[in-house]
Protein backbone atom coordinates (compact mmCIF):
# COMPACT_ATOMS: atom_id res chain seq x y z
CA UNK A 1 0.00 0.00 0.00
CA UNK A 2 1.63 2.93 -1.17
CA UNK A 3 1.10 6.23 1.28
CA UNK A 4 1.55 9.52 1.69
CA UNK A 5 2.54 11.24 4.94
CA UNK A 6 1.82 15.16 5.72
CA UNK A 7 5.77 16.71 6.43
CA UNK A 8 5.59 17.66 10.54
CA UNK A 9 6.62 21.27 9.15
CA UNK A 10 3.21 21.63 8.09
CA UNK A 11 1.62 21.70 12.04
CA UNK A 12 4.56 23.85 12.98
CA UNK A 13 1.72 27.02 13.63
CA UNK A 14 -1.30 24.55 15.18
CA UNK A 15 -2.18 26.44 18.01
CA UNK A 16 -3.06 24.77 21.08
CA UNK A 17 -1.91 21.34 20.48
CA UNK A 18 0.62 20.95 22.02
CA UNK A 19 0.14 17.13 22.60
CA UNK A 20 3.32 14.71 22.37
CA UNK A 21 2.84 12.57 19.35
CA UNK A 22 2.72 8.97 19.45
CA UNK A 23 2.33 6.37 16.37
CA UNK A 24 1.14 2.92 16.07
CA UNK A 25 1.58 0.93 13.07
CA UNK A 26 -1.95 -0.37 12.47
CA UNK A 27 -3.20 -3.33 10.04
CA UNK A 28 -1.93 -2.90 6.02
CA UNK A 29 1.73 -1.10 7.97
CA UNK A 30 -0.20 1.77 7.51
CA UNK A 31 1.04 4.30 10.51
CA UNK A 32 -1.31 5.85 12.56
CA UNK A 33 -0.58 8.99 14.85
CA UNK A 34 -2.44 9.52 17.35
CA UNK A 35 -2.35 11.81 20.82
CA UNK A 36 -2.35 9.87 24.30
CA UNK A 37 -2.48 12.23 27.72
CA UNK A 38 -3.11 11.32 31.24
CA UNK A 39 -4.09 8.05 33.19
CA UNK A 40 -6.99 6.70 34.52
CA UNK A 41 -10.01 5.30 32.45
CA UNK A 42 -9.35 5.89 28.63
CA UNK A 43 -11.94 7.91 26.85
CA UNK A 44 -11.06 6.99 23.03
CA UNK A 45 -12.01 10.05 21.07
CA UNK A 46 -13.18 9.15 17.67
CA UNK A 47 -13.05 12.17 15.03
CA UNK A 48 -14.61 12.03 11.78
CA UNK A 49 -14.58 13.48 8.61
CA UNK A 50 -12.64 15.67 7.16
CA UNK A 51 -10.95 16.40 10.65
CA UNK A 52 -8.36 15.35 12.46
CA UNK A 53 -7.42 15.08 16.57
CA UNK A 54 -6.99 18.44 16.81
CA UNK A 55 -10.67 18.80 16.85
CA UNK A 56 -10.33 17.82 20.76
CA UNK A 57 -7.78 19.80 21.53
CA UNK A 58 -10.47 21.43 23.95
CA UNK A 59 -11.58 18.12 25.15
CA UNK A 60 -8.43 16.42 26.05
CA UNK A 61 -6.87 18.87 29.16
CA UNK A 62 -9.99 19.31 30.69
CA UNK A 63 -10.35 15.59 30.59
CA UNK A 64 -6.93 14.24 31.87
CA UNK A 65 -7.44 17.12 34.66
CA UNK A 66 -10.80 15.32 36.00
CA UNK A 67 -8.48 12.05 35.95
CA UNK A 68 -8.79 10.40 32.39
CA UNK A 69 -6.75 9.39 29.95
CA UNK A 70 -7.67 10.69 26.35
CA UNK A 71 -6.60 9.06 23.11
CA UNK A 72 -7.45 10.80 20.17
CA UNK A 73 -6.20 9.22 16.91
CA UNK A 74 -6.40 10.54 13.36
CA UNK A 75 -7.87 8.33 11.20
CA UNK A 76 -5.91 6.94 8.52
CA UNK A 77 -5.64 9.59 5.70
CA UNK A 78 -6.18 12.39 8.05
CA UNK A 79 -3.97 14.53 10.22
CA UNK A 80 -0.43 13.44 10.99
CA UNK A 81 -1.48 9.61 9.99
CA UNK A 82 -0.46 8.07 6.58
CA UNK A 83 -2.74 8.78 3.82
CA UNK A 84 -2.81 6.14 1.07
CA UNK A 85 -2.55 7.20 -2.34
CA UNK A 86 -5.09 4.79 -4.03
CA UNK A 87 -9.13 5.18 -2.95
CA UNK A 88 -9.65 1.84 -3.14
CA UNK A 89 -7.78 1.33 -0.15
CA UNK A 90 -10.00 3.50 2.22
CA UNK A 91 -12.59 1.05 2.57
CA UNK A 92 -15.31 0.75 5.74
CA UNK A 93 -14.05 -2.43 6.62
CA UNK A 94 -10.23 -1.11 6.84
CA UNK A 95 -10.74 2.26 8.70
CA UNK A 96 -12.54 -0.03 11.42
CA UNK A 97 -9.40 -2.97 11.42
CA UNK A 98 -6.70 -0.13 11.80
CA UNK A 99 -8.59 1.58 14.97
CA UNK A 100 -9.62 -1.90 16.48
CA UNK A 101 -5.69 -2.29 15.93
CA UNK A 102 -4.92 0.63 17.92
CA UNK A 103 -7.56 -0.58 20.46
CA UNK A 104 -6.13 -3.88 20.44
CA UNK A 105 -2.33 -2.70 20.93
CA UNK A 106 -2.72 -0.45 23.92
CA UNK A 107 -4.85 -3.06 25.35
CA UNK A 108 -7.30 -0.86 26.68
CA UNK A 109 -9.94 -2.04 29.53
CA UNK A 110 -13.27 -0.57 30.31
CA UNK A 111 -12.95 2.35 27.59
CA UNK A 112 -15.45 5.03 26.71
CA UNK A 113 -16.11 5.41 23.66
CA UNK A 114 -16.48 8.35 22.00
CA UNK A 115 -17.56 9.10 18.73
CA UNK A 116 -18.23 11.76 16.22
CA UNK A 117 -19.28 11.81 12.89
CA UNK A 118 -17.19 8.63 11.55
CA UNK A 119 -16.00 8.39 14.94
CA UNK A 120 -19.27 6.94 15.74
CA UNK A 121 -19.59 4.95 12.16
CA UNK A 122 -15.96 3.71 13.34
CA UNK A 123 -15.88 3.35 16.38
CA UNK A 124 -19.04 1.51 17.25
CA UNK A 125 -18.24 -1.72 15.00
CA UNK A 126 -14.85 -1.33 16.88
CA UNK A 127 -17.18 -1.62 20.10
CA UNK A 128 -18.99 -4.68 18.91
CA UNK A 129 -16.09 -6.58 18.20
CA UNK A 130 -13.97 -5.80 21.22
CA UNK A 131 -17.19 -5.39 23.26
CA UNK A 132 -15.64 -6.79 26.57
CA UNK A 133 -12.74 -3.40 26.58
CA UNK A 134 -15.94 -0.71 26.39
CA UNK A 135 -17.74 0.19 29.62
CA UNK A 136 -19.50 2.91 28.22
CA UNK A 137 -20.09 4.42 24.87
CA UNK A 138 -21.03 8.65 24.04
CA UNK A 139 -21.97 9.94 20.52
CA UNK A 140 -22.21 12.72 19.06
CA UNK A 141 -23.45 13.71 15.43
CA UNK A 142 -23.18 10.08 14.14
CA UNK A 143 -25.44 7.21 13.52
CA UNK A 144 -24.32 3.48 12.38
CA UNK A 145 -26.36 3.82 8.83
CA UNK A 146 -27.17 0.46 7.46
CA UNK A 147 -29.10 2.20 4.06
CA UNK A 148 -32.68 1.60 5.10
CA UNK A 149 -33.44 4.54 6.07
CA UNK A 150 -34.09 8.36 4.36
CA UNK A 151 -31.02 9.77 4.29
CA UNK A 152 -31.06 13.70 4.26
CA UNK A 153 -30.42 15.93 1.20
CA UNK A 154 -27.75 17.64 3.12
CA UNK A 155 -25.79 14.32 2.63
CA UNK A 156 -26.63 14.00 -0.78
CA UNK A 157 -25.34 17.28 -1.99
CA UNK A 158 -22.08 17.18 0.58
CA UNK A 159 -21.74 13.24 -1.65
CA UNK A 160 -22.24 14.64 -4.66
CA UNK A 161 -19.90 17.84 -3.95
CA UNK A 162 -17.32 15.57 -3.06
CA UNK A 163 -16.88 13.32 -5.95
CA UNK A 164 -17.42 15.94 -8.47
CA UNK A 165 -15.67 18.90 -7.16
CA UNK A 166 -12.22 19.28 -8.65
CA UNK A 167 -11.59 21.48 -5.40
CA UNK A 168 -11.67 20.44 -2.00
CA UNK A 169 -11.26 23.19 0.85
CA UNK A 170 -10.59 20.86 4.11
CA UNK A 171 -10.84 24.05 6.47
CA UNK A 172 -13.57 26.10 4.49
CA UNK A 173 -15.96 22.75 4.95
CA UNK A 174 -14.93 23.04 8.94
CA UNK A 175 -16.18 26.50 8.98
CA UNK A 176 -19.06 26.08 7.57
CA UNK A 177 -20.42 23.22 9.78
CA UNK A 178 -19.89 25.46 12.45
CA UNK A 179 -23.08 28.21 13.97
CA UNK A 180 -19.51 30.02 15.13
CA UNK A 181 -16.36 32.40 13.41
CA UNK A 182 -13.32 30.00 13.16
CA UNK A 183 -10.20 32.19 13.11
CA UNK A 184 -7.97 32.32 10.32
CA UNK A 185 -5.31 29.82 12.46
CA UNK A 186 -7.64 27.18 12.76
CA UNK A 187 -9.34 26.87 9.54
CA UNK A 188 -5.59 26.57 8.64
CA UNK A 189 -4.85 23.41 11.08
CA UNK A 190 -7.37 21.84 9.58
CA UNK A 191 -6.01 22.49 5.58
CA UNK A 192 -2.72 21.63 7.48
CA UNK A 193 -2.73 17.72 6.82
CA UNK A 194 -3.24 18.38 2.95
CA UNK A 195 -0.67 20.30 0.94
CA UNK A 196 -2.11 19.43 -1.86
CA UNK A 197 -4.98 17.58 -3.61
CA UNK A 198 -3.02 14.41 -3.60
CA UNK A 199 -3.55 14.28 0.48
CA UNK A 200 -6.78 14.28 -0.01
CA UNK A 201 -7.89 11.21 -1.07
CA UNK A 202 -9.67 9.51 1.80
CA UNK A 203 -11.43 13.01 3.14
CA UNK A 204 -13.03 12.42 -0.91
CA UNK A 205 -13.65 8.90 -0.86
CA UNK A 206 -15.59 8.90 3.04
CA UNK A 207 -18.82 10.36 2.02
CA UNK A 208 -18.99 7.57 -0.81
CA UNK A 209 -18.54 4.63 2.35
CA UNK A 210 -21.93 5.53 4.13
CA UNK A 211 -23.77 2.74 3.91
CA UNK A 212 -27.10 4.65 2.23
CA UNK A 213 -28.80 1.69 0.82
CA UNK A 214 -28.86 -2.04 2.04
CA UNK A 215 -26.76 -3.59 -0.75
CA UNK A 216 -23.24 -0.91 -0.05
CA UNK A 217 -20.52 -2.63 1.79
CA UNK A 218 -20.91 -1.96 5.05
CA UNK A 219 -24.82 -2.31 5.16
CA UNK A 220 -24.73 -5.94 6.65
CA UNK A 221 -21.70 -5.29 9.20
CA UNK A 222 -23.74 -2.23 10.37
CA UNK A 223 -26.90 -4.69 11.06
CA UNK A 224 -24.40 -7.18 12.61
CA UNK A 225 -23.79 -4.21 15.19
CA UNK A 226 -26.69 -3.02 15.88
CA UNK A 227 -27.53 -6.93 17.28
CA UNK A 228 -24.40 -6.59 19.27
CA UNK A 229 -25.07 -2.58 20.92
CA UNK A 230 -29.05 -3.26 21.23
CA UNK A 231 -27.12 -6.13 23.88
CA UNK A 232 -24.94 -3.39 25.00
CA UNK A 233 -25.57 -2.91 28.65
CA UNK A 234 -22.96 -0.16 29.63
CA UNK A 235 -23.92 3.46 29.62
CA UNK A 236 -24.87 5.26 26.26
CA UNK A 237 -25.08 8.56 26.38
CA UNK A 238 -26.38 11.13 23.58
CA UNK A 239 -24.77 14.48 23.11
CA UNK A 240 -25.99 15.86 19.53
CA UNK A 241 -26.35 19.39 18.98
CA UNK A 242 -29.71 21.45 18.09
CA UNK A 243 -28.31 22.76 14.46
CA UNK A 244 -26.68 20.01 12.47
CA UNK A 245 -28.90 19.31 9.34
CA UNK A 246 -27.48 16.28 8.36
CA UNK A 247 -27.87 14.43 12.04
CA UNK A 248 -30.46 15.95 13.21
CA UNK A 249 -32.49 13.31 15.51
CA UNK A 250 -30.08 10.95 15.02
CA UNK A 251 -29.44 10.62 19.06
CA UNK A 252 -33.35 8.69 19.29
CA UNK A 253 -32.55 5.40 17.49
CA UNK A 254 -29.57 5.49 20.33
CA UNK A 255 -31.72 6.32 23.00
CA UNK A 256 -34.38 4.00 21.61
CA UNK A 257 -32.26 0.56 21.00
CA UNK A 258 -29.52 0.72 23.02
CA UNK A 259 -30.76 -0.87 26.93
CA UNK A 260 -27.80 1.22 28.23
CA UNK A 261 -29.20 4.09 27.09
CA UNK A 262 -32.21 4.41 29.32
CA UNK A 263 -32.11 6.80 32.22
CA UNK A 264 -28.80 8.41 31.12
CA UNK A 265 -28.36 12.73 31.30
CA UNK A 266 -28.81 12.77 27.73
CA UNK A 267 -27.74 16.24 26.36
CA UNK A 268 -28.85 18.69 23.24
CA UNK A 269 -26.00 21.24 22.77
CA UNK A 270 -27.09 24.19 22.05
CA UNK A 271 -25.75 26.29 19.80
CA UNK A 272 -23.60 24.13 18.00
CA UNK A 273 -23.48 22.87 14.31
CA UNK A 274 -22.03 19.32 12.93
CA UNK A 275 -18.71 20.21 14.72
CA UNK A 276 -19.95 20.67 18.22
CA UNK A 277 -16.38 20.62 19.63
CA UNK A 278 -15.51 23.27 17.47
CA UNK A 279 -18.88 25.61 18.68
CA UNK A 280 -19.31 24.12 22.11
CA UNK A 281 -16.53 22.12 23.63
CA UNK A 282 -17.50 23.54 27.25
CA UNK A 283 -20.89 22.24 27.19
CA UNK A 284 -19.70 18.84 25.98
CA UNK A 285 -17.29 18.77 28.23
CA UNK A 286 -19.77 19.83 31.37
CA UNK A 287 -21.98 16.98 30.12
CA UNK A 288 -19.93 14.21 29.80
CA UNK A 289 -16.93 14.41 32.81
CA UNK A 290 -19.88 14.40 35.35
CA UNK A 291 -20.96 11.10 33.75
CA UNK A 292 -17.70 9.31 33.22
CA UNK A 293 -17.56 10.05 36.92
CA UNK A 294 -20.41 8.32 37.44
CA UNK A 295 -18.83 4.92 35.76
Amino acid sequence: MKTLRTPDRAFAAIPDFDFAPQYHVAETNVTMHYVDEGEGRPVLLLHGEPTWSFLYRHMIPPLVAAGFRAIAPDLIGFGKSDKPIEASDYTYANHVAWVESLVIDLDLERAVLFGHDWGGLIGLRVLANQLERFAAVAVTNTGLPTGEHTIPDAFHDWLHFSQESPVFPIGSFVQNGTVSHLSAEVVAAYDAPFPDESYKVGARVFPSLVPINPEMEGSADNRAAWEVLMGFRGPCLTLFSDSDPITAGGARPFQKLIPGAKHQPHVTIENAGHFVQEDASPALVAALIPWLETL
